[in-house]
């Protein structure tokens, strides 16, 4: 997504590029029979070509581009109008007193202060010794005011433009950080429903001697909620690294703790996870939730590790085990196993993500999910 700033500048370039455009068709009709006419207009036409064909593309016009411009455009072409001789210059050719309004418009939102200033005075000296060298000076006033004016105006559309896409930048900035902090106090209201559901839960029946603590259920218990604990932790880390964007951890989560609820032991890493979009969190999260009740009802082995890393703006999860594994070529987004098909393969393609499932017998199973594809 553009930023304001350079929202701005492309409708800057754009604004002036226009401009000059209507300059330059006034110069080819003009031109049209008078071999000087269609030389100067030619080579009006190939400098601002690259002009503003690459700073169109790249955003900025440039600071070197658009002083040849200047001195080609606005000065180099006038003085070649002149006639050979002292006189008025022919109509073909008049054209070319316009280009020095759209010079002085393009340096004025391209160039610094000083920069522009400098331009502008330069071009309006040439003119200005156009005009008189060819006995034009009754309209030489009104010709500078003119060119200035096209200076002054398109720096104050500029400063305009520039103070409202920064207005606009630092409001998106807010509503940035606002989302975040609403993540994060959404994400540790979840956790403290967890903790007091889990751990405390755990802990106090243990004061109250409700439960036996040696009870081989119970020990279960206490590890899944143990690994719980330590993945709270590491996530703690990971929210100090990036900021608390947490929002595809918290989607990952409800995906262990469902896994844990049918006696599944996962293993997690998470680095540099993301915020994602609601829609492409929740068929995430359904997505890991099938791929971990496939380890736990169909790989004969009551352990899973879970990997996810932030990649740019998408994210890359994985889904191993070491159990019997299959034969995946059997199993694609196409074949006919409902659970790797629809709730796998076909919940990330519905979000513009994919799904990959590398596996082979006795050598366990990879299920690696990426979005953006």
């Amino acid at each position: 997504m553009e930023s304001g700033l350079q929202r701005a500048r492309r409708f800057m370039i754009l604004a002036t590029g226009l401009f000059r455009a209507t300059h330059l068709v006034g110069g080819a009709v003009a031109a049209i029979g008078d071999r000087t006419g269609l030389l100067l207009f030619g080579l009006s036409l190939t400098t601002s070509t690259a002009l503003y064909l690459p700073g169109y593309r790249r955003d900025r016009l440039g600071r070197y581009r658009l002083w040849a411009d200047a001195l080609v455009t606005g000065c180099l072409v006038p003085v070649l109008a002149l006639p050979a001789v002292n006189g008025p210059i022919t109509p073909a050719v008049s054209w070319v007193a316009l280009l020095g309004s759209s010079s002085a418009a393009a340096v004025a939102a391209g160039l610094d202060g000083r920069s522009a200033l400098s331009a502008i005075g330069l071009v309006s000296a040439v003119h200005a010794a156009c005009y008189l060298q060819s006995g034009q000076a009754a309209a030489l006033g009104g010709h500078l005011l003119s060119l200035v004016s096209a200076g002054v105006m398109a720096h104050i559309f500029w400063r305009y433009l520039h103070r409202q896409g920064a207005m606009l930048d630092e409001a998106r900035e807010r509503a940035l950080v606002a989302e975040a902090a609403r993540a994060r106090r959404t994400e540790r209201a979840a956790q403290h429903r967890a903790l007091h559901d889990t751990v405390l839960a755990t802990l106090t029946a243990i004061v109250h001697e409700r439960v036996d603590p040696t009870a081989e259920t119970f020990r279960e218990r206490c590890a899944r909620e143990a690994s719980y604990l330590r993945r709270l932790i590491q996530r703690s880390d990971e929210e100090e690294g990036q900021g608390g964007d947490l929002a595809a951890g918290a989607a990952l989560e409800q995906a262990v703790a469902a896994a844990e609820g049918i006696g599944l032991t996962v293993h997690t890493r998470y680095h540099a996870l993301p915020v994602l979009p609601a829609q492409v969190a929740r068929a995430l999260a359904a997505a890991v939730t099938e791929a971990l009740n496939n380890v736990r009802h169909h790989a004969g082995t009551s352990t899973a590790h879970l990997t996810a890393t932030g990649s740019g703006r998408g994210i890359v999860v994985t889904v191993a085990d070491e159990g019997c594994g299959f034969d995946s070529s059997a199993t694609t987004g196409t074949g006919t196993g409902t659970g790797l098909r629809r709730s796998v393969h076909g919940r990330m393609t519905e979000i513009g993500g994919s799904a990959a499932v590398d596996s082979a017998p006795g050598e366990g199973t990879l299920v690696e999910l990426t979005w953006p594809a």
